[in-house]
């Protein structure tokens, strides 16, 4: 018997913080590699063997595919219904408690994997429009756990077939159209860059649309054809996430001089924007502060304390740092109350093993603290 594990997001009456505005239907579409995660705790030597590291993503090799077989048969294994763009929408979608205010894109198989995403995405109330290859199994994702540490290794399988063709068909359009903002992770670059200039271009073309953006993992930043593209990308985000490792990568692709966090930040929100906004520069770090760069100008925050003995792993914590930050930014909310939000999320889900949310939030929106 497989138990399977989603975050029940179901919507409970909402507390009076989340009646203030409800949001309209489908004004958040994120895209990307709709992902089963294969998640437990393991030995360090499980990590050395495949020759991982912690706090690192990566697509799956040949040498990696045993793994998956590996974490199936411990007694600690959770199957979640994952993904990067996935994970922070439905962050997003429990943040807001407002059913089918976000969308979900992406390429799945014709399995039962495939029914556990969509299953999963309708009781959180994300609405789904899967494209599905009849040919390819649903992609999964280890997520082995060490001193709650993650690394990850992603078999996208079907997730790496989606098309550009599926988002421009009659039916899917509508979708996009609808958005008022698109989230799209640096992962979906290895997949579609297709169909993120697509929205990107939508984005920039109607007025009033955000896109955003995710660097993901470093990996996007040291292979050339997936640096290109997300260079490609880069002058059409108005919000631009990373965490700190990811960041250092950024700011060597770009061949910045500079090596601190906060510096790259700045550079990044001066880069060229297609639309002339002041693009917004996101990176987190962990439990230590959260830099914001708009226009060159920096900004820290400070991330509220958390007990050690509170944290069940930090698998999903950027993802859904991201899912709040957007929550409070479709609201019309100001940077320091959207990065609060973001660290109330981040810090629920690093108290739940895997990515299980329940209830409604008790989030109060107020101001981050700036880090003097």
């Amino acid at each position: 018997e497989t138990h399977y594990q989603r975050r029940s997001l179901s919507p409970v009456r909402p507390s009076p913080a989340h009646t203030m505005s409800s949001y309209p239907e489908g004004v958040l579409l994120g895209t990307g590699n709709p992902l089963l995660d294969i998640s437990s705790e393991v030995d360090k030597k499980v990590v050395e063997k495949y020759g991982l590291k912690m706090s690192n993503a990566i697509l799956a090799e040949e040498k990696h595919m045993p793994v998956y077989e590996e974490l199936a048969k411990m007694s600690t294994v959770k199957y979640i219904a994952g993904g990067a763009t996935f994970n922070t929408i439905r962050v997003a979608q429990w943040m807001m408690q407002s059913k089918g205010a976000t969308s979900y894109i992406g390429c799945v198989g014709d399995d039962d994997y495939a029914k556990k995403m969509t299953e999963c995405a309708e009781a959180d109330g994300v609405k789904t429009a899967f494209l599905t290859d009849k040919e390819t199994p649903t992609g999964t994702c280890a997520c082995l756990i060490v001193d709650k540490e993650r690394s990850l290794v992603a078999n996208l399988a079907a997730a790496n077939k989606y098309k550009v063709d599926h988002m421009k068909s009659k039916e899917i359009a509508p979708i996009y159209e609808a958005a008022k903002m698109v989230y799209i992770a640096g992962f979906f670059i290895t997949v579609s860059p297709d169909t993120i200039m697509l929205l990107a271009e939508h984005c920039h073309k109607e007025s009033g649309k955000t896109f955003c953006m995710n660097l993901s993992a470093p990996f996007i930043m040291q292979v050339p054809p997936f640096a290109e593209a997300l260079k490609k990308a880069l002058p059409y985000m108005d919000f631009l996430f990373g965490n700190e490792g990811e960041a250092a990568e950024f700011g060597k692709m770009m061949n910045y001089k500079e090596t601190d966090v906060p510096a790259i930040a700045a550079l990044a929100s001066k880069e060229e924007s297609v639309s002339g906004k002041k693009r917004t520069v996101v990176f987190t770090q962990g439990s230590s502060c959260t830099c914001v760069a708009v226009d060159g100008k920096v900004t820290k925050y400070v991330v509220p304390k958390l007990e050690a003995k509170k944290i069940v792993d930090v698998n999903g914590a950027g993802d859904a740092f991201v899912g709040g930050f957007l929550s409070m930014a479709l609201k019309g909310a100001d940077i320091p109350t959207c990065v609060d939000a973001g660290h109330y999320s981040a810090q629920v889900i690093i108290q739940t093993s895997g990515t299980s949310l329940t209830g409604t939030p008790s989030y109060e929106p107020k101001k981050a603290d700036v880090q003097e």
